[in-house]
């Protein structure tokens, strides 16, 4: 189960950092933040970022084999990779619909699961 649960608290994270990172320029878009200084957008962004660490932290605890969870800290990184990957790819094509998916987007994307096959060959 500590595994499920890893991969559930990742897959959160990876929400809550793809708004943190990239939500300011759908807010910027949308005209709402225009009138923002700077130090303005960080603050939010970071406001955002605090939920992505409050999944992310216990996801690597949760999910280390020396607290008894079922990965490597190298599986545990690269899993984390391949969902922040997805995650965005997901984020970006609904708040952005103007950014497609193009063929070597796709093969990069099997590239980085060959990279997640590789990391949990024995």
């Amino acid at each position: 189960m500590n595994g499920l649960y890893t991969i559930i608290l990742l897959i959160l994270s990876n929400v809550f950092m793809t708004l943190a990172w990239y939500g300011h320029l759908k807010l910027q878009q949308t005209g709402t933040t225009n009138n923002w200084p700077l130090l303005g957008i960080i603050v939010f962004s970071w406001i955002i970022a605090f939920f992505e660490y409050c999944c992310q932290v216990p996801a690597n605890r949760i999910g280390f084999q020396d607290n008894g969870g079922p990965y490597t800290l190298v599986q545990l990184k690269v899993i984390q990779e391949c969902i922040s990957l997805g995650v965005f790819a997901v984020i970006a094509n609904i708040m952005f619909q103007g950014q497609t998916l193009h063929w070597n987007h796709i093969l990069a994307f099997f590239f980085i699961i060959c990279a997640v096959y590789l990391v949990f060959m024995k």
